[in-house]
């Protein structure tokens, strides 16, 4: 998946994103700014998330709940200083749940990543527009 975007059709990809991969441990770079959390939090209401989302900037994960009663975990790893910090947080368990992992600055832990994640590059184009490319 190579795609532009914009806001209004936000929707559409993130369902596109979400039929599209075989891994639910997402990977989402790109610089501050990007989106990385509009489109997360676009992710987490089509799965059916039921609680507030927001970025877990300071708490490093948030669970959410989904009607279905499945488990969603949102990271967000910009503060992170070290990456024991994730593997303290227990980093691997949770990608091994097989539950959704929509992971934040994953280049702030790089040695803990999954093999096999979904890796979704952000980058901002003219105007609102925003590239998608997943790998």
């Amino acid at each position: 998946m190579n795609k532009n975007y914009s806001l209004e059709n936000l929707s559409e990809v993130a369902s596109k994103l979400i039929s599209s991969v075989g891994n639910r441990n997402l990977l989402f770079y790109g610089q501050m700014g990007v989106g990385k959390t509009t489109l997360i939090k676009e992710i987490c209401k089509q799965l059916g998330v039921l609680d507030p989302i927001s970025s877990p900037t300071f708490s490093l994960v948030n669970e959410y709940q989904t009607s279905k009663n499945k488990k969603v975990f949102h990271f967000d790893f910009y503060r992170i200083e070290a990456e024991e910090e994730a593997f303290d947080l227990g980093i691997e368990e949770y990608f091994d749940t097989g539950a959704w992992c929509l992971v934040e600055w994953p280049e702030n832990i790089e040695n803990l990543l999954p093999i096999g994640a979904v890796q979704i590059h952000l980058t901002i184009l003219e105007g609102e527009q925003r590239n998608i490319q997943l790998k």
